[in-house]
């Protein structure tokens, strides 16, 4: 084990015990630059090159844990955590295939058990072939740190102003939690040394393959894509005549009201580019293979029926859109919007691979994923559904205050802009997880430190008593039609 990599997964460790303990946000960031200086150490010493989609998955594995540290929602910044541990892996494996980009972004959980060998040989060895080096490097360390808190102690005793900084620079570590931190460090230290351990020995992921699927004939392969295809462009020649005749048409018509046909009718076209892409997958594996002519075919066939699913993703965001417009946004409505939306991009790179070839797809897939996710954490969707709200309750004068009170600390910018009462209704909950939480710098996000930049010290009082319904509309706009049984907040 190279020198190097020795103390990066040492600094890591240690980061990990003291930085992790309070919550997430910058800290996750500081604690992966030492694991990611590891394994590129590692990698250097086993004469392993750095290539391009290797670089691009470490740089977006780092920017996906931007995310924990700007926004307070949990959940974008959970999506981005585990993306960014996937495209960590994969950074280190290098796979290309399908199967191999599957296992390679969970391949460094299979290298933990071999890297706690390998890390105590290297130790071993550094020991047994400088211990004199080490021992001064260890008294040096001890004198240094003896230093630093006796004089720290006395500069922070002789200034308030000093003392303050230095306690809010400083991790506040206490006898009580050390368990915690003790676990904390191993965990980090051990996953710093699987990186490390796999950057040097990578296991090639890409040496299993999937046998391909038995070639069919032209008829019969092509029929049931080709009656498919008709199904779509029937389903969207009605679409059209929905676009010029007006929905007002076709809800009297098929006895559907505003909410069901634009709620209902999203749900199945979500299916429908699922299942679609699932058939696109089957057909390609058992698609005929036999020259030219083989290739056009199914180049037609499919592209043909990208292009018709394409429409159909168009159209169900135009209905979620109608949706949003009636009744609000809410968390579940925007994360799959934004699935349905990622859907449609794999469906274009889907149609790209069949025009200029296929050996990029599984990598463009995976990379279209990450900055779909990357995406969704920066753009705040917790601040962007308060903000839809509000305007939305500008125009109609109607809001679900019960649903806005339990977003996060991202919403308050939003919601700060409501009138009284229901601004004090909106932020009271917040206001009071504000309070209550001390946690220092580096694990707060960027999202709670605006919050409480703005809210400061106010007390919502007497303002926020009675919440309990108010802000819903009374035209039947916010809970839906009479006759339309479904609570709009529902995520069903």
């Amino acid at each position: 084990m190279p020198g190097a990599t020795l103390w990066a997964v040492l600094a890591t460790g240690l980061l990990s015990a003291l930085l992790l303990g309070e919550g997430i946000g910058l800290n996750l960031l500081v604690v992966a630059v030492p694991a990611a200086l590891a394994a590129y150490f590692a990698a250097r010493a086993a004469a392993r090159r750095l290539r391009p989609w290797t670089a691009v998955w470490a740089v977006g594995g780092l920017a996906l844990l931007v995310v924990p540290a700007l926004r307070d929602a949990g959940w974008p910044s959970f999506l981005a955590i585990v993306s960014a541990f996937a495209l960590g892996s994969l950074a280190l494996h290098g796979s290309r295939s399908w199967l191999g980009m599957f296992l390679g972004s969970l391949g460094l959980l299979t290298s933990v058990a071999e890297s706690l060998g390998w890390g105590a040989r290297g130790v071993r060895d550094r020991m047994a072939g400088s211990r004199g080096r080490w021992g001064v490097v260890f008294r040096s360390t001890v004198v240094a740190v003896v230093l630093l808190i006796v004089f720290g102690a006395l500069f922070a005793s002789a200034d308030a102003a000093f003392a303050d900084v230095l306690g809010s620079l400083m991790p506040d570590v206490s006898i009580g939690d050390s368990p915690w931190r003790f676990l904390l460090g191993a965990l980090g230290l051990v996953g710093a040394l699987a990186a490390a351990y796999t950057a040097a020995a990578p296991v090639r992921w890409d040496g299993l393959t999937v046998r391909p699927g038995k070639v069919r004939g032209r008829l019969e392969w092509a029929l049931p894509l080709v009656v498919l295809n008709l199904l779509f462009a029937a389903f969207l020649a009605i679409q059209l005549t929905v676009l010029l005749g007006g929905y007002d048409k076709v809800m009297a018509e098929t006895d559907l009201n505003y909410s069901q046909y634009a709620r209902e009718g999203f749900w199945q076209l979500l299916w429908a580019t699922l299942l679609t892409l699932l058939v696109i997958a089957l057909a390609l594996r058992w698609a005929p293979r036999g020259g030219a002519r083989d290739r056009t075919l199914v180049r037609g066939v499919l592209g043909t029926l990208c292009l018709l699913t394409l429409v159909v993703v168009a159209s169900a965001l135009r209905r979620m859109d109608l949706y949003v417009d009636a009744y609000g946004l809410t968390r579940l409505r925007i994360s799959v919007a934004a699935v349905e939306l990622w859907l449609g991009v794999v469906l274009v790179l889907i149609m790209a691979a069949g025009a200029f070839g296929a050996k990029l797809l599984p990598r463009a897939v995976a990379a279209s994923a990450a900055a779909g996710v990357l995406a969704f954490g920066l753009i705040s969707p917790d601040g962007l559904i308060a903000q839809q709200n509000v305007e939305r309750y500008s125009r109609h004068h109607s809001i679900d205050i019960q649903y806005l009170r339990g977003l996060s600390a991202d919403a308050v910018p939003a919601l700060d802009t409501l009138p009284e009462p229901l601004r004090s209704c909106a932020l009271e909950e917040i206001q009071r997880t504000l309070r209550s939480s001390d946690e220092p710098w580096y694990a707060t996000s960027w999202g709670e430190a605006r919050a409480r930049d703005l809210l400061g010290d106010w007390d919502p009082g007497s303002r926020a008593r009675d919440c309990r319904g108010l802000g819903s509309g009374d035209n039947g706009s916010e809970r839906g039609d009479v006759d339309d049984p479904y609570d709009p907040y529902d995520p069903y």
